[in-house]
């Protein structure tokens, strides 16, 4: 796999990190959970189990490429590793579709986010390798 390849997934797997951070450990807070449309503490509590859980989807997408990175660059099996990234990556470009073609423009940043980096990281595997 190029390095372009990894370098676009590996952005991926840290925004995907961040985005556990958000939906997991911080989305309590008004500022984060009022992102969410979460406006009041109650809306918040009502939402929060469903964040907490999905933050961990987020997170084993950048464990999955992170672990595939990891054996591409220890002289591990670049087959399985390869797959393990453009897995992950598949995931997370999915992911970032199905969010936009749900919500609509509401979400559009947030999916074009989301997808951006995989969507690279594919198109340069496509391209290059």
């Amino acid at each position: 796999m190029n390095v372009a390849s990894q370098v676009f997934a590996l952005l991926a797997a840290l925004l995907h990190v961040f985005v556990f951070c958000i939906e997991s450990l911080w989305f309590m807070q008004p500022k984060v959970h009022r992102r969410f449309g979460a406006h009041t503490l109650a809306d918040a509590e009502a939402r929060r189990l469903f964040a907490f859980n999905q933050g961990f989807y987020n997170l084993f997408l950048a464990l999955g490429t992170g672990a595939g990175l990891a054996l591409l660059n220890a002289g591990g099996d670049p087959v399985v590793g390869s797959t393990l990234v453009l897995f992950s990556c598949a995931c997370m470009l999915c992911a970032g579709v199905v969010l936009v073609a749900s919500a609509g423009t509401r979400m559009l940043r947030a999916g074009v986010l989301q997808a951006l980096m995989p969507a690279l990281a594919w198109a340069c595997w496509l391209i290059f390798d």
